[in-house]
């Protein structure tokens, strides 16, 4: 299988590990990228994360037209972004909308996905677990 995936991370998830560990948890995205290559080495997978919506649009553009499927945590920019909304709607890769923690058991504010009506599906509440889900998800 010659699959090309690319995770992109929004806002303060370069800080997970550090941030906030009883939503979160413990581990660095870096050291769970490595477990993830490890459990699934036929796939290619490209990992982003960017604190500026701008850069996250870039993002989306550059590889939706070439990479088989996007992963995204957009973060907070989830429940305020038009822009990266309207990015996910103009490329033709599938994307899967990710959340570390369950959004809609948190403040109310988070309970809306602007991203939501225009990706393949959402996986939310399992943790790190939610980006290797998302990955079964493009192997089925």
């Amino acid at each position: 299988m010659n699959m090309k995936l690319c995770i992109i991370n929004g806002p303060n998830l370069n800080l997970l590990g550090k941030r906030e560990p009883e939503i979160y948890g413990s581990a660095s995205f870096e050291d769970y990228l490595k477990e993830l290559s490890t459990k699934f080495p036929e796939i290619q997978i490209d990992y982003y994360q960017s604190n500026v919506e701008g850069e996250i649009i870039n993002k989306i553009h550059e590889v939706g037209f070439d990479y088989d499927g996007i992963i995204l945590n957009a973060g907070a920019y989830t429940h305020t972004s038009v822009a990266i909304a309207d990015a996910i709607k103009a490329i033709n890769c599938p994307t899967i909308e990710v959340h570390i923690s369950n959004v809609l058991s948190r403040e109310e504010f988070r309970h809306t996905s602007m991203i939501g009506p225009y990706v393949k599906g959402m996986i939310s509440g399992f943790g790190l677990d939610s980006y290797r889900l998302a990955i079964l998800s493009f192997i089925k």
